[in-house]
């Protein structure tokens, strides 16, 4: 008679929801949803060549992708799909800037994997970036220097923010060019 010892089911790996790299708009490169994927597969395979090949990208292209600037929830994502970080989440990190604006407007995006199997994903609503955005409009500002600013009185006026092409003045000297 042999004794079975009962199996130990795989480590339940959660990938946390990310914001994806931002990047320029391309059919054949790292979307945010082919993002998403590759997580999701790297979940499943914990191999980094395995999970890009199954998403049709190179591997390099995957280390590059994790170089990029404003990569830093994609960088946590991926860290938890293979297991490196397993008690820390993407929310407690401070969020300003680009990924508060798109957690605010987009959400984030979500690998769902069940059973060790990756099987898809979702967006998931960031409410409290919504919050923070409405309260403190300077966070998501496109410019650190605005940010930054002390006296932020009239954070909805279109003239606090640096970008000239919104300000009234800008705008009513294009009509009157326009005009001529």
């Amino acid at each position: 008679m042999t004794r079975s010892t009962p199996q130990t089911p795989p480590p339940r790996r959660r990938v946390p929801a990310f914001v994806p790299v931002p990047l320029r708009a391309r059919r054949d490169g790292w979307t945010p949803l082919r993002q998403a994927e590759f997580l999701g597969h790297l979940a499943e395979t914990r191999s980094v060549a395995e999970a890009a090949r199954r998403v049709n990208m190179a591997r390099e292209t995957a280390y590059r992708l994790r170089k990029l600037p404003g990569a830093e929830s994609f960088n946590a994502a991926w860290d938890a799909a293979m297991g490196l970080r397993e008690s820390r989440t993407i929310s407690s990190r401070k969020v300003t800037g680009y990924e508060l604006w798109h957690r605010a407007y987009h959400g984030t995006l979500k690998p769902i994997v069940r059973g060790g199997r990756y099987i898809g994903t979702r967006v998931k609503t960031d409410t409290c970036a919504l919050l923070r955005v409405i309260e403190s409009p300077y966070l998501a500002a496109p410019d650190p220097a605005v940010r930054s600013r002390k006296n932020f009185a009239d954070p909805w006026s279109m003239s606090a923010w640096p970008d000239e092409s919104f300000t009234s003045s800008a705008a009513s000297a294009r009509h009157s060019q326009e005009e001529e």
